[in-house]
């Protein structure tokens, strides 16, 4: 699958999001459908040194198993240790050029909320954008101000044409809303991690977007 297909639909997961094993509510959702996998554990009780390398030991190999890419957010010693297919990075974290010398033809993901943050990203050599929030979230307490698809729009109206995925408060009935803006598929953390069986359903979704925009 090209970049742009393992986007299609995109599982962001923690400790911190999940109520029952990471591991458990993982392998559901890949075998529901999740094509692209990020491990992100931030927060005041997120796993520290070696519990957190044998957690994302297991979860990468649960996403070798499928076939799907395994990313890790922010963290780039992890990701260099553990050889995972690509990193994650916010406008908080570290530079982005900096980040790409570092794990060289690695995948790099960065998150944009504006067309400036976007165009700079492309310039520093990201592969793909996660954009958003697109509707009002509670998984992030440092959530920027909600602009939903438009910001979108108005990335792929400045030509900017890098594989994106929009997150931030996405459920089964308002993923074409995200497509139709430009996406390439949306990335969801409590609509799996806390409903793992809605996995099929947001698939669907992404699916029957792409066909009615061809």
């Amino acid at each position: 699958m090209t970049l742009r297909e393992c986007l299609k639909l995109y599982f962001v997961m923690g400790t911190q999001n999940c109520e029952r094993s990471p591991a458990l509510v993982l392998e559901e959702a890949l075998s529901g459908g999740v094509t692209m996998f990020q491990f992100r554990e931030k927060g005041v009780s997120c796993l520290k040194g070696k519990p957190i390398i044998e957690l994302a030991l297991e979860l990468q190999h649960l996403c070798q198993k499928y076939s799907v890419p395994f990313i890790i957010n922010d963290d780039v010693e992890l990701a260099l240790l553990l050889d995972a297919d690509g990193v994650h990075i916010g406008q908080e974290d570290e530079s982005i050029k900096g980040v790409r010398e570092k794990i060289k033809d690695k995948i790099l993901g960065v998150s944009a909320h504006n067309v400036k943050e976007a165009r700079l990203a492309l310039e520093s050599g990201a592969d793909y954008l996660g954009v958003g929030p697109m509707f009002y979230t509670t998984t992030k307490i440092d959530c920027r101000i909600v602009k939903g698809p438009k910001v979108i729009e108005s990335i792929r109206a400045k030509g900017i044409h890098l594989p994106l995925v929009g997150i931030g408060g996405i459920h089964p009935g308002n993923v074409n809303e995200v497509m139709e803006a430009g996406a390439d598929g949306v990335a969801v953390i409590s609509a799996i991690s806390k409903r793992p069986e809605q996995t099929r359903s947001l698939f669907q979704s992404v699916q029957d977007s792409l066909l009615q925009s061809m």
